[in-house]
């Protein structure tokens, strides 16, 4: 099955997490920035708060494709210590990158969230939501910092995921959903029929739609 877009995929996702709904504890985190259309979508769906989680790959120099690492919102930084012993990687190559992805990750955090505080999620249900997993590395990042951040219980939830990758987030998160799994996967892409790619004003939109509906409420 085919989504029409990420709008159509968002509503469809929500149809599986709808045990979350007008619950006060849970927390909708979208992966910027195609991540947040659906996310959207899942947070009206479920009466829930939305936010943005955003998360850096820090790319080994010169081959950036390979991740040594990466960074999130909050300030946490996860290494991939493999990647970094193996091409023994030293300290200061890993702090410049960081220096630099950081510089990125803040300059959206500015631009998405204005001058709003992270949102507190210790002790609450969060759904991390992207518009598909090929690789899932930019997920586990996400997933490695937020358990930093010590939530109740880390769900994530995308529309559609390569079969062995939706399958290998069951270790490390406490649900986790995917809407299809289509074999063979090839791309996220190819199960939309509209994939055009989210603006950072389109997130700052979604984001700040969500907030007023919060307020209303």
């Amino acid at each position: 099955m085919m989504y029409k877009d990420r709008q159509d995929a968002g509503k469809y996702l929500a149809s599986y997490l709808m045990e979350y709904a007008n619950r006060p504890d849970v927390l909708v985190l979208g992966l910027p920035r195609g991540g947040v259309p659906i996310a959207y979508e899942v947070a009206q769906a479920l009466n829930a708060p939305l936010d943005v989680f955003i998360v850096r790959k820090l790319g080994v120099p010169g081959h950036e494709e390979l991740a040594m690492g990466a960074i999130a919102t909050g300030g946490v930084r996860i290494l991939n210590e493999d990647v970094v012993q193996q091409l023994h990687i030293p300290p200061e190559v890993i702090n410049a990158v960081t220096d630099q992805e950081l510089q990125e990750l803040e300059r959206r955090e500015r631009q998405y969230r204005d001058e709003r505080p992270l949102p507190d999620v210790s002790g609450r249900v969060v759904i991390l939501v992207d518009d598909g997993l090929a690789t899932g590395s930019t997920m586990r990042a996400a997933v490695a910092a937020l358990r930093e951040m010590h939530p109740a219980r880390i769900v994530v939830a995308v529309p559609v995921a390569a079969p062995s990758v939706c399958e290998s987030f069951t270790q490390i998160v406490d649900q986790m959903v995917c809407a299809q799994t289509p074999e063979p996967f090839y791309a996220v892409g190819l199960w939309y029929q509209d994939f055009s790619q989210t603006s950072d004003e389109e997130v700052r939109h979604l984001l700040q739609a969500s907030q007023n509906h919060q307020h209303a409420a």
